[in-house]
């Protein structure tokens, strides 16, 4: 009996806590159909007045943006907002906006939307500059005549993979195509990456994070040491063909060209991209190196979008070691980013590698895409004698002693080159002395030389191996 009535004591307060949920629940009801009888949300209201229809009845059109051509949509957006006379509002809402579509934002059972602040952000728009753009809001302007509301978001850190895009309410499907038509115009003749140099960075979520702007190189070509004429044939093929575009496509040649440098580490193929780089001012050059190769047809496209455009592909045969990435479907999506080119496209494919022979069989099978190979060798004699000059710069070395280093330093390169007048000057500094001398030049390379020194010479882009060494 005690068990019976314990029982039904805990039976009537279980309903009256269910009475009281529900009077709650009613209550909660009651808030929600006063605040909105249509389900609408505030921003809903402030959009479809603007749009003069219900928002929730028109269509809307989703514009997806590369994370590296967000700043190029921002500014269009800018200027069309101005010339059309309209205005940006921000959406409250929290992380939940990033998560919904725009129809969402209107009329949402979990959230409430509304006009509050505008969500801004940073972004980079040249080396070490940068522009704010909005991150999360909605612009309400008017196009030929026709109003429009645009959602514009970047990509939130909390959404994964990253991505941004535009959302159009329009109710003229016509107007709506136009306004997009005119925002990718304006994303090209205003961009940003325009006769930049950049690159792509990996993520963990195997895509880029967008473009890193880097400064142009300033490399003369005193500064490069090749044998006689190696560099003024790579630049006659890379600047030459660019220079002479109007010429060659009056004579019905194409303008497109692949350039392989191929030699040991440290002869100077990077030393020579830079060059090449500094000789194309105002052409958009997209530098990936290693891994980031992948990002291959993302840099295709901007060469095609921005052209004139140098795209170069540095160490391609450094993907070998990583083992997600074979060498050669990398290397074929290059050729393939070759042959999507047009002819006439005054772009230019400049690939590095220290192992040419993990290339050959893939180049072999798609012949004319590499129009010109070069290769970097290690500097005989003649090109030693330079760098060892070149590096002493107006140090008081004789040029004797120069000429004297430069022929026993047999297979070695520029660093080598670089490293000896560095510890020449510092054996003088050492001594207590500012100015190194002949002796110290001697005795840097005899250092240098030793058998002890192999691993050194190896690090420093020598041609032997450490087991010849010993």
């Amino acid at each position: 009996m005690e068990s019976d009535r314990g029982a039904t004591m805990i039976d009537d307060h279980d309903r009256e806590a269910l009475r009281t949920v529900a009077r709650y629940l009613e209550h909660v009801q009651r808030v929600a159909a006063d605040d909105h009888a249509d389900g609408r949300s505030a921003l809903a209201d402030v959009i479809s007045d603007h749009l003069g229809v219900d928002a929730a009845t028109v269509p809307v059109t989703t514009e997806s943006l590369s994370l590296h051509r967000y700043v190029d949509a921002d500014i269009a957006l800018d200027e069309l907002t101005a010339v059309g006379g309209g205005r940006v509002i921000g959406v409250t809402g929290g992380d939940q906006r990033w998560h919904v579509s725009a129809s969402e934002l209107l009329a949402s059972s979990y959230a409430r939307f509304a006009p509050g602040p505008i969500s801004y952000e940073t972004r980079a728009i040249g080396p070490g500059v940068e522009r704010r753009v909005v991150a999360f809001g909605v612009r309400l302007l008017t196009f030929d005549g026709h109003p429009l509301a645009v959602v514009q978001r970047s990509s939130s850190p909390n959404v994964m993979p990253p991505a941004a895009r535009l959302e159009v309410f329009g109710s003229d499907p016509d107007a709506t195509s136009a306004a997009l038509a005119e925002i990718r115009r304006l994303m090209v003749e205003r961009s940003v990456l325009r006769g930049q140099v950049l690159s792509f960075a990996p993520t963990e979520y195997g895509s880029h994070a967008g473009a890193t702007f880097l400064p142009r190189p300033s490399v003369e070509a005193d500064d490069v040491v090749l044998a006689d004429g190696v560099l003024q044939r790579i630049v006659d093929h890379v600047v030459g063909i660019g220079d002479q575009r109007d010429v060659l496509r009056a004579a019905g040649q194409h303008l497109k060209r692949g350039v392989l440098l191929y030699g040991p580490p440290g002869t100077g193929k990077t030393l020579t991209v830079r060059h090449l780089l500094s000789r194309t001012p105002g052409t958009t050059a997209v530098v990936l190196t290693g891994s980031s190769i992948r990002f291959v047809s993302a840099a295709a496209e901007i060469a095609r979008t921005f052209a004139p455009a140098l795209v170069v592909l540095e160490d391609i045969d450094l993907v070998a070691a990583d083992r997600a990435y074979s060498p050669e479907p990398v290397l074929f999506d290059v050729l393939d980013a070759l042959d999507g080119l047009e002819p006439d496209a005054d772009i230019a494919f400049v690939m590095t590698t220290n192992h040419v022979q993990i290339l050959e069989e893939a180049l072999a099978a798609r012949p004319g895409r590499v129009d010109l190979g070069v290769e970097i060798a290690l500097p005989d004699v003649t090109a030693r004698r330079r760098l060892f000059q070149h590096y002493a710069g107006s140090l008081p070395f004789s040029a004797e002693a120069l000429h004297a280093a430069a022929e026993r330093a047999e297979g070695t390169t520029g660093s080598f080159a670089k490293e000896l007048v560095r510890r020449a000057v510092l054996r003088a500094a050492l001594r207590g002395d500012e100015l190194p001398t002949d002796d110290d030049l001697a005795a840097a390379l005899d250092d240098l030389l030793s058998s002890g020194a192999a691993l050194t010479r190896l690090l420093l882009g020598g041609r032997e191996s450490l087991s010849s060494s010993q």
